[in-house]
């Protein structure tokens, strides 16, 4: 990914704009990320320092350095770096000081200390040759490591990752982002906010008034810690919005040593099918578990939306259902974990403010709430686990649920 300093922006008022790559350009970009990409491949067994000093010769104008220096990023990042495992580089270190320190108190007035022979010795010693002594002896140093491999990608491809890793890095700076986003599908909706879930990004949704939603996401210059972690996973949203009909993204962010406050706009349309994401493993431990109950509930993952207007939105990750047609029960359950007390606030708002179908939210100690927040008269009620979910505590907190709501 990208980092701010090789994004390619200007200040225009408020407002920061990403220099878009007209038909010239990108024709040079193609050229450079070939370049790029031939000099890796060539390079496959060879020092990551050696790459580098590779990558940084290509030739380029001097308005394309950051433009070359991006799609080098870009390429490292494909390409896998290993430490020569063979020889043991710390004991290979203290083996030729030892000699070194042992050759040089021997040495008579007037001669001088031959790091060639003591090296040769030592290479003699171990049956390797000189050179071979002269890599390892630093090997695990990370300009030292050795490419293995270079993911396969095209030159157009890299080009195209390059323009939205730029955008990925301003929002590395932002402060909050809003996103306006319809959705004719609602799996593609539902894969978003699940995304959304499973990079733990502290969020609020909203219906709006032309059938779509709007997405508020806490940016990471708006946390006091893990900011680099966080900032990570809220670029990879970018990703997720192209299956999306129509989003709009507005971001507050802070930008230049000086973090100068500054708007970032991007807009975009279906360009991708929509994926969603997989269960996260504590949830897909659950239904493992749970499965092995002797109950009438079956634990699903959940496909369905709970929308109390004017107030907001959840997605819940599982749904247990017992009975057939109008005798089912069902009962929802969101994973909130450690996430953030603000969520687990925002879900009680829900609930207190009238949300009709029965969630049980799942909330780590780690976030000091009580279950008493929710009383016996709500229809929804919170479970506070400590470590891992229990699958009897959830099946003995949906049984009691239900049983409350329905006497």
């Amino acid at each position: 990914m990208l980092t701010a300093d090789l994004v390619s922006a200007r200040r225009r008022g408020g407002e920061l704009k990403l220099v878009a790559l007209d038909d010239e350009a990108r024709a040079r970009a193609f050229a450079i990320a070939k370049s790029l990409l031939d000099l890796a491949s060539a390079h496959v067994g060879r020092t990551r320092e050696e790459l580098d000093a590779a990558l940084a010769s290509i030739d380029v104008g001097a308005r394309e350095h950051k433009l070359r220096d991006g799609l080098a990023k870009l390429v490292e990042d494909r390409c896998t770096f290993d430490a020569i495992d063979d020889v043991d580089p710390e004991e290979l270190r203290r083996d030729v000081f030892v000699r070194a320190a042992a050759a040089r108190r021997a040495l008579g007035i007037g001669e001088r200390f031959d790091r060639g022979a003591t090296l040769a010795e030592i290479a003699r010693s171990r049956s390797m040759s000189a050179d071979a002594v002269e890599r390892a002896l630093f090997s695990d140093l990370r300009a030292a490591h050795v490419l293995l491999s270079l993911e396969s990608i095209s030159p157009a491809t890299l080009v195209d990752l390059y323009e939205r890793g730029q955008a990925q890095a301003v929002l590395l700076r932002a402060v909050k982002v809003t996103i306006d986003v319809r959705c004719a599908s609602p799996g593609a909706m539902r894969a978003l906010f699940r995304r959304l879930k499973f990079l733990r990004l502290l969020h609020a949704i909203e219906r709006t008034d032309d059938g779509g939603y709007r997405v508020v996401v806490d940016g990471p210059f708006s946390l006091f810690e893990s900011i680099t972690k966080y900032g990570l996973q809220l670029a990879l949203v970018l990703p997720a919005l192209d299956a999306c009909d129509e989003w709009k993204l507005e971001a507050d962010i802070r930008w230049g040593k000086d973090r100068t406050p500054l708007v970032f706009r991007l807009a975009g349309a279906a360009r991708a099918t929509h994926e969603e994401p997989p269960l996260p493993d504590e949830v897909a431990a659950l239904v493992k578990s749970f499965a092995t109950l002797d109950t009438a509930w079956r634990a699903t993952p959940n496909k369905s939306i709970l929308d109390l207007p004017g107030v907001g939105v959840c997605i819940p990750d599982l749904v247990f259902e017992r009975g057939r047609g109008r005798a089912r029960d069902k009962v929802y359950l969101e994973v909130m974990g450690y996430w953030s007390r603000a969520a687990v606030w925002k879900r009680v708002e829900l609930v207190q403010s009238g949300l009709a179908e029965h969630v049980l939210f799942a909330v780590s100690s780690r976030l000091r709430v009580s279950e008493e927040v929710l009383d016996d008269e709500a229809s929804s009620a919170l479970y506070v686990y400590k470590g891992a979910m229990s699958a009897r505590a959830v099946l003995e907190r949906v049984e009691a649920l239900k049983t409350r709501r329905s006497s």
